[in-house]
């Protein structure tokens, strides 16, 4: 992205920054002053990526205090958007609003075949945006996926270049083949930075042989005990609209959490609430 700037940045300096920022996967941080001793400086950001700065307060004191506040708010989970407080190099203080910004939910699908018609499909219906990756032109079409934003003619032996997967990145892999479904997986453990979700589709006999061999490579214990694999939830699913509700389901259960049990279980509103006799 280049070197950081200080000076006043603007928001014509800001949006292509920051929409930069976020096509490359990465998290962002967004300070904009709302009071200031001196008027003219109301209004002034600071955008912090990483370890690189653009903008600036115009005061030493605040602008430190900005940078570690952005910091500290991109290191932690539970941060959220917020008014903040920052001191001044002369006394008093100024008031921001810390904006978090990280890149849009996606899943990217790997394969275009019957399961990834309608997982396309659900997945846009969740807000995620899709991209449909496969080697075999007649099915990587927009015509057979129309909700997605992007569908990619790839080689399975280089199947995510020039992609950034970042943690809003569910990775599904639903190739033709188990061999491709490996090839792929192994690719996805090597990166930097690890997908938030990934799941693969295959028996309990394919996805044993497929962590026996990447345990053999050397693929720790704890990266294979991300991959939801055999994905999906439990739901007896047989055609390919069934397994897709499936994995769709996990995916929200990954975000939202939750027992994954029917709530008339969980509830009980019959016996617990309404009990006999009572």
């Amino acid at each position: 992205m280049g070197m950081a700037e200080s000076g006043i940045l603007t928001v014509a300096g800001l949006v292509p920054l920051l929409l930069r920022t976020l096509e490359e996967g990465r998290n962002a941080v967004v300070l904009c002053a709302l009071t200031h001793p001196v008027p003219e400086r109301v209004g002034a950001r600071i955008l912090v990526v990483g370890e690189e700065i653009w903008g600036s307060f115009l005061d030493p004191t605040a602008d430190a205090a900005a940078r570690n506040l952005a910091r500290e708010a991109l290191a932690g989970p539970g941060a959220v958007s917020a008014s903040r407080t920052l001191p001044l190099r002369e006394g008093g203080e100024m008031d921001v609003f810390l904006e978090l910004h990280h890149p849009q939910p996606e899943m990217v699908i790997v394969g275009a075949g019957h399961v990834a018609q309608p997982l396309c499909t659900l997945g846009s219906l969740l807000g995620l945006r899709i991209r449909v990756l496969d080697d075999r032109p007649l099915f990587a079409t927009a015509e057979r996926f129309p909700e997605a934003e992007e569908v990619r003619k790839v080689d399975f032996s280089d199947a995510f270049a020039g992609l950034a997967l970042h943690p809003w990145s569910h990775v599904v892999l639903v190739t033709r083949g188990h061999r491709y479904d490996f090839e792929c997986l192994r690719q996805v453990l090597l990166r930097d930075t690890l997908p938030g979700y990934i799941g693969m589709i295959g028996s309990r006999r394919r996805v044993r042989a497929t962590f026996q061999a990447l345990l053999e490579e050397g693929v720790p214990r704890e990266a294979l005990r991300r991959i939801h694999a055999p994905i999906g939830l439990d739901i007896r699913g047989e055609t390919p609209a069934e397994i897709a509700v499936a994995v769709a389901a996990e995916v929200v259960h990954h975000w939202r959490g939750g027992t994954a049990r029917p709530l008339s279980e969980t509830e009980a509103v019959l016996d617990r609430l309404l009990p006999d006799g009572g």
